[in-house]
């Protein structure tokens, strides 16, 4: 009897043991479970995959950003999205990234293979989200690798007047170094620029032309074109510069000892002839006000109301007497201002009717 109450005891003892065992074990299998899923969400998960190119744009890691699957594509694909096919490169780069933060993953789900990836972040000071589109792409071990399905390359179309320099969020740029090659830099022509999404892209010009305050853009959808429309204003000391010029041309034309100077907006028309030995003497008794105004490409100078003297002595040609005239002559000048490519100035002035 006493051995077989040690034997019952014994087995006892080893069901205790075994199922101590089991639970230790579940619980082991369900700690290296959590720890493997854990590792997998923070490392290996389309979500990780998407946080780390943010990470990549917020330290400005752009040539990184570039390296990672499905970003840097060929321009016909991203012409396919409905991307201009020549869009230029330019802005792909640290110096032209506005500052990025307090990047959250905001949602997840999947359907048919296809992850996609909801983000929460400031960029530039302004609030926004996005959504990626993620794959896998084959195997790195046990661990799956990504790819973006879509490129997160995006396009800015700059329509820009008044200027060919210009800056994005401080980097500066001119419209001749982002043209094709052998082109002409048409002002007219809209500028294709791909660009990092997300991020705030600030377009101004500051020159000593023409300025902007600029106009801010969120690029927050992957190969989306956004129009941006910058029209530069004339600056005080182009103003100061053309209104200096206007002056001196009409000075010239003054100096002109005839009724009609060649080429200027003033003249005096008279029904008589000049008494013989006289000459006209015209001078510049009210010089126009000129302001500069953007007129397509380049800029015009609106009309403008100024007055010039004249003193002459006049011969009648019915009795030939000879009487003094002295006379203000009111006129309008008009004009057009070209910025030539080393920064100066081609001022055309005319009458208003051109």
């Amino acid at each position: 009897m006493m051995q077989g109450r040690t034997v019952s005891g014994a087995r006892a003892r080893l069901r205790a043991d075994l199922t101590l065992l089991g639970i230790v074990g579940a619980l082991l299998l369900a700690a290296i479970t959590a720890g493997g899923m854990s590792l997998y969400k923070q490392f290996y998960s389309p979500a990780a995959f998407v946080s780390h190119y943010l990470d990549l744009l917020a330290s400005g890691r752009v040539a990184d950003a570039l390296l990672l699957p499905g970003v840097a594509v060929d321009l016909a694909v991203l012409q396919e999205s409905g991307l201009q096919g020549t869009s230029s490169e330019a802005l792909l780069r640290q110096a032209a990234l506005a500052p990025l933060s307090d990047i959250e993953v905001i949602a997840h789900s999947e359907e048919d293979g296809e992850h996609r990836v909801r983000v929460a972040y400031e960029a530039g000071g302004i609030n926004g989200t996005s959504t990626f589109t993620v794959v896998q792409d084959g195997w790195l071990g046990v661990a799956p690798n990504w790819r973006f399905d879509r490129s997160p390359l995006a396009e800015i179309e700059l329509n820009l007047r008044g200027s060919d320099a210009f800056t994005v969020n401080g980097f500066a740029i001119d419209r001749r170094q982002i043209i094709e090659p052998g082109e002409e830099a048409d002002p007219l022509a809209p500028l294709h620029m791909l660009v990092l999404t997300p991020g705030l892209y600030s377009v101004s010009v500051d020159t000593a032309v023409a300025a902007t305050p600029g106009v801010s853009v969120l690029a927050d959808t992957a190969a989306a074109r956004t129009p941006v429309a910058v029209q530069a204003q004339a600056t005080p000391k182009f103003i100061e510069v053309a209104q200096q010029q206007v002056e001196q041309f009409l000075l010239t034309c003054a100096e002109q000892e005839v009724l009609q100077p060649t080429s200027c907006p003033f003249g005096l028309e008279v029904q008589n002839r000049l008494a013989p030995g006289s000459t006209p003497d015209w001078s510049i008794v009210a010089q126009p006000e000129v302001s500069v105004v953007p007129d397509g490409a380049h800029w015009a100078i609106p009309a403008a109301d100024a007055v010039a003297h004249i003193d002459v002595d006049i011969q009648s040609l019915y009795d030939g007497s000879v009487r003094a005239l002295s006379e203000d002559v009111p006129f309008q000048i008009s004009g057009t201002v070209v910025v030539l490519a080393d920064g100066s100035l081609s001022i055309r002035v005319g009458s208003p009717s051109g």
